[in-house]
């Protein structure tokens, strides 16, 4: 019953209004007062610390100053941090897989060599001692035939009425002339500017391949002799596709269109051709575009 008693007292007492008064101390006269309950003073106090403390965490968490609180760091560190922990992490791989390259490539060089290279097991379902490797009597001819051709002649018998009119030229490369023919200042050929850089080279006749190679002007170089003295020369190709002594049809691939040697500007084929010594102008017997 007693504590029941006292509950309603310290309500009343935190209800009941006090005066806080600021007075001169010489003159009592009345500078400041202040009519207030316990109660509203406690929830003044509250409130004022729940605004301090909303202030204080939204000058932290929304200002530059959080960089300064120890484990706090910027967020857009955060994310350099795990950029450069990847970046570093494949660098590792990259490094470590070039060393063992390097060393694999050591022992291949010094003869030391001791990877085991796999063989391939024989099928021991099958029985390989009954087979006939006799060739047949259709293979013999053929292959007599064939033996019998010269692949590496370069004497063609197709001879041409008229020279080199009667020739059916193919054209190398489609595309735009970017520089035409001019002997007089020493450009034997035309550069034909082609609309894909990995395009096929074609050869313009039949015959044989007489040179493939590289020079330092030109770049890969690839030439073919053609029946009736007649020549035909593909320049600053970025790939040869036949090797000296191979005879080709009109419209093989022999070559792709790249820009090597110091002597160009960009892709294309530069193109000549040359009957009986003299340079003459592909842009008369055929049409690139």
């Amino acid at each position: 019953m007693a504590a029941e008693k006292e509950k309603p007292k310290l309500i009343n007492r935190l209800r009941n209004k006090y005066r806080l008064v600021v007075m001169n101390d010489d003159t009592f006269e009345e500078r400041f007062s202040l009519r207030q309950t316990p109660l509203g003073f406690l929830i003044l106090i509250a409130v004022v610390a729940i605004a301090m403390i909303t202030f204080v965490v939204s000058l932290v968490a929304f200002t530059p100053i959080r960089e300064y609180i120890p484990g706090y760091a910027d967020v857009g560190m955060q994310k350099e941090l795990v950029l450069l922990n990847f970046k570093s992490d494949s660098l590792e791989k990259a490094i470590v897989q070039k060393q063992r390259y390097m060393d694999n490539l050591s022992l291949i060089l010094t003869g030391n060599d001791t990877a085991e290279h796999p063989k391939n097991p024989r099928d021991t379902t099958k029985n390989y001692n009954n087979l006939n490797f006799r060739p047949s009597a259709a293979d013999t001819a053929l292959r007599n035939e064939i033996e019998t051709q010269d692949q590496y002649s370069l004497a063609i018998d197709v001879k041409h009425k008229g020279g080199i009119s009667g020739f059916f030229f193919f054209v190398p490369v489609k595309g735009v002339v970017s520089n035409a023919f001019n002997s007089a200042e020493e450009n034997f050929g035309v550069d034909i500017a082609a609309a894909d850089e990995n395009e096929p080279i074609r050869a313009t006749l039949d015959g044989t391949i007489i040179s493939a190679g590289w020079t330092t002007d030109e770049g890969y170089v690839i030439s073919v002799q053609h029946a009736d003295n007649l020549i035909s020369i593909y320049k600053h190709n970025a790939a040869l596709l036949k090797k000296t002594g191979e005879y080709v049809k009109a419209g093989d691939p022999i070559a792709i269109v790249g820009s090597s040697g110091e002597q160009t500007s960009g892709p294309h084929l530069h193109f000549e051709l040359w009957y009986n010594g003299t340079a003459i102008d592909p842009s008369e017997y055929m049409v690139f575009q």
